[in-house]
Order: structure tokens, then C-alpha cells, then sequence
């Protein structure tokens, strides 16, 4: 009961599972994610676990669903989108709207929604970025413009809000069964070890949040060992 409470999206498999199993042991934990049997084994599984089954993008629900959550240590943001890998030119403008809505707008409504339980906590906030929202690939243009926006709804609630602090992890490409859809779509043979594991990265995210209460880990960078 006395253990510090972590929400994370997109619990219910990848690195969002991944990082849930890595805070388990530390943390009491709400798994956020569309209603399923992934979700609800996960919670089983994970002894204490209770479930936040959501569409983040119906935001009635959302704000519902947080409503009596009123101290808050740590909120992960997994959840994402990758977008169809397709030219500015190809892109239509409802993919624009998809993309956007999940791994930005629905960040932020969370993030605004949760502020003031994580304020009673001096809590932190994790943003799960990507390598795109560094560095822009031919038609990974939709994608990469959401991470940027992620990037910088980061950097404007550490600097709207000195009470909390706000990390951004950027991982290169992970081992999960999205990258498999994504080399699929690619049209390429799919090697695991050429990606990194979801373990490494939910390990990188505790070092984030096992930060001395000193520092602010700001942002950190993730790549597959080339070797």
C-alpha cells in the first residue's frame, strides 16, 4: 500500500507490457489499454495490477476513468501509432487526423487530465518517443511529425510545470509484433536481432524514473547495438 502508483498506456503488449513487468515488483500499477484478454491476463498476471480499460481517443471515457485518481508517482505514455508508410504526396488527410489523435492529442488530454494527481506527488511523466521524433525518413513523414509534436508537448509541460518531472526516451526500432507489421509492410524479412528488445527499453525507462530526486533526466537516446 505504501509503494509509489504508476499508470501506463498501451500496457497490454510490447514495451508498454514490457515496462508494467519491469515497475511491478517497485510500483502499484494501473494498466491502461483498449479492453481485451491481453489486458486483463497482464493484470493477473501481475500480482495487485488493476486495469484501466480505455480508448484514449473517447475522452469522456477518459476523464471518467481518471476522475478518483487523485495522487498519481508515475504516468508512461506507450500508447502509439505507426502510420502507413506512405509519401507526403499519398497521405490522405484522414491518416493525418489518425495518427495525430492517438500519439499526440490523446497524450495530451491524459497528461492534462492526470496533472494535478501527479502535482500532490511531485510525480514524473515518461514520454515513449521514437527515433522519428528525431530524425525524419522519407514516408515516415506523418509518424515522425507526431513525435516531434510529443517532443515538444514534453518540453512545454517540464516547463509549464516545475513541480513534475518530464522525460523523453527516443528507441530506435524494438523487437514487437508492430515492427513486424511495419518490415512486412516494407517488404523485407524480419530479424529480431537487428531491433531491440522491450525489456532493454523498459530497463531504460526505469534508470529514468530511478533518477536521483536531484536531476531531471530530460531526454534519453536509444539504439540497437549495430555490433
Amino acid at each position: 500500500m505504501n509503494r509509489p502508483t504508476a499508470l501506463i498506456t498501451g500496457a497490454s503488449r510490447g514495451v508498454g507490457a514490457a515496462i508494467a513487468r519491469e515497475l511491478a515488483p517497485t510500483h502499484a500499477l494501473i494498466l491502461g489499454g483498449r479492453g481485451s484478454t491481453e489486458l486483463d491476463a497482464l493484470a493477473m498476471d501481475l500480482e495487485g495490477a488493476v486495469t484501466l480499460p480505455v480508448d484514449l481517443t473517447d475522452y469522456d471515457q477518459v476523464a471518467a476513468a481518471v476522475e478518483t485518481i487523485t495522487q498519481l508517482d508515475v504516468l508512461v505514455h506507450c500508447a502509439g501509432v505507426a502510420s502507413s508508410l506512405e509519401s507526403v504526396a499519398d497521405t490522405p488527410v484522414d491518416e493525418w487526423r489518425g495518427v495525430l489523435e492517438i500519439n499526440v492529442v490523446a497524450a495530451a488530454e491524459l497528461t492534462r487530465l492526470l496533472l494535478p494527481a501527479l502535482r500532490a506527488r511531485r510525480g514524473h511523466i515518461v514520454f515513449l518517443n521514437s527515433g522519428a521524433g528525431q530524425n525524419v525518413r522519407a514516408q515516415w513523414t506523418p509518424y515522425a511529425a507526431s513525435k516531434f509534436a510529443l517532443r515538444a508537448l514534453a518540453d512545454g509541460v517540464r516547463a509549464e510545470e516545475p513541480s513534475i518531472r518530464v522525460s523523453s526516451i527516443f528507441p530506435g526500432r524494438i523487437d514487437t509484433d508492430m515492427q513486424r507489421d511495419i518490415v512486412a509492410r516494407e517488404g523485407g524479412d524480419y530479424d529480431p536481432s537487428r531491433f531491440l528488445k522491450a525489456a532493454t527499453v523498459a530497463a531504460a525507462v526505469r534508470g529514468l524514473i530511478d533518477t536521483p530526486a536531484d536531476g531531471v533526466p530530460t531526454e534519453l537516446s536509444l539504439r540497437p547495438d549495430p555490433r
